[in-house]
């Protein structure tokens, strides 16, 4: 019997559905169930869509990626220099933990955290997170060519040490209730350590 024709945007929707959930859930705390409950998709038609619930993950990785690449570029494009465009992308994800009332936090640093062995899933949020680092090192590089900040540390060392240091302060957020930790690392690094 010949499998019903996939739906692109049935598969979109699954995919925000369970980047939502985990970012909510975890990756094993959200049930491929809830998924397809909530997107009206009947359990059986999963595997029209994913192989399975690892290569649902790594759909949902790439997702996460791509939105983080989008909203970086957005941010930076609409900025009068690549240190305004930084902190505009970092304020956008402020906005977005308030609307959370500071709950899940990093896509990227909750599934890291949880998906340690799974080697498919591992190496997606390697790629993911150097793509994220990269968009902030090329910022951080042509803020350098600028004159804004400083040179004598590679670029890409920076914005390991931004993001690094952006995710410790993402889960002393969570703990803590408040931006205060977020704001606390860029001005540390962005206004200070960073600067010429």
């Amino acid at each position: 019997m010949a499998r019903p024709r996939r739906s692109d945007d049935t598969r979109q929707l699954l995919v925000e559905h369970g980047a939502a959930g985990f970012l909510t859930n975890g990756y094993h705390g959200t049930g491929i169930k809830q998924i397809l409950d909530a997107v009206g998709v009947p359990k059986g038609s999963f595997y029209n869509y994913f192989d399975s619930k690892e290569s649902f993950g790594q759909a949902i990785i790439d997702h996460h990626s791509l939105c983080v690449q989008r909203n970086l570029a957005e941010a930076l494009g609409s900025s009068p220099d690549p240190v305004a465009g930084l902190r505009a992308f970092f304020g956008r994800l402020m906005d977005d933990f308030v609307r959370a009332e500071f709950t899940g936090g990093c896509l990227i640093a909750n599934l890291g955290g949880e998906l340690e062995g799974s080697a498919v899933l591992r190496e997606s949020l390697a790629v993911a997170w150097h793509s994220w680092r990269d968009g902030v090192a090329a910022a951080l590089r042509r803020a350098q060519e600028l004159g804004m900040i400083r040179d004598d540390i590679d670029a890409t060392g920076l914005a390991d040490l931004l993001l690094e240091s952006w995710e410790g302060a993402v889960l002393r957020m969570k703990i803590e209730r408040s931006l205060e930790p977020l704001h606390k690392c860029l001005r540390r690094l962005l206004d200070d350590y960073f600067r010429v």
